[in-house]
């Protein structure tokens, strides 16, 4: 349900090289998080493998390709690159700056690996990396349309159950709990998506985790707003 596109000039790149440029777009897009410098717990990592799973990189090369400099240029000595990602709207904004920058510093690697300038995507606008938000009810797989909230319900499901139990156990700074949805290690003090349940306080990374988990046990969030 992430789709990554990418466009270069027909010729810049060969068969192999789209290959190794795809897996470095989604491994860095699929980079692990932490807070405080706490590493997430490895049920977040088996999350993000499920997320990884549903990740598609496709690769265009259109026939035509106009620069608007006045001088002379090839689109494809050097490549210019556009990235582009479809991801769920309510997506967008939490992730666009890090995905910008991860992802041009996957092409910027890429190209250091074939031998020129990673500087050249760092400094000069030769990558061009958008996110696109889907609206709402507009992707879907298994014949039936998608939200953002259910899509975080089907990749974590398989796994809650695990990182329930990891919880019970884990060995983490005073404080902080891990995110019984996805996994994530959340900072109770820093954040005031919680919910209560048979005495536990519960912590979450994002609104749309505690959603889920309130779905999941019938749990009203305090003065009935959204999770």
């Amino acid at each position: 349900m992430i789709l990554i596109e990418v466009l270069t000039a027909a010729g810049a790149l060969e068969e192999e090289g789209r290959r190794r440029l795809g897996g470095r777009l989604i491994d860095a897009f699929m980079q692990g998080d932490t807070v405080d410098e706490v590493p997430a717990a490895h049920h977040a990592g088996e999350v993000a493998e499920s997320a990884r799973a549903l990740t598609q990189v496709l690769f265009h090369q259109p026939a035509t390709w106009v620069l608007g400099g006045r001088g002379p240029a090839d689109p494809a000595d050097p490549p210019r690159y556009v990235v582009r990602i479809s991801l769920p709207a309510p997506w967008r904004k939490d992730v666009s700056a890090e995905a910008i920058e991860r992802l041009t510093g996957a092409v910027a690697a890429f190209e250091a690996e074939e031998g020129r300038s990673a500087d050249r995507v760092l400094c000069e606008p030769h990558a061009w990396v958008q996110l696109l938000g889907v609206p709402e009810g507009s992707m879907g797989m298994l014949g039936r349309p998608f939200g953002s909230v259910d899509l975080i319900d089907h990749l974590t499901r398989p796994h809650r159950r695990a990182i329930g139990e990891a919880a019970a156990t884990a060995d983490l700074p005073e404080g902080h709990v891990l995110d019984p949805v996805c996994g994530m290690v959340v900072d109770l003090a820093a954040t005031d998506l919680t919910l209560e349940l048979d005495g536990t306080v519960h912590g979450f990374c994002h609104g749309q985790c505690r959603r889920v988990f309130a779905d999941e046990h019938g749990v009203t969030v305090a003065g009935g707003a959204p999770a």
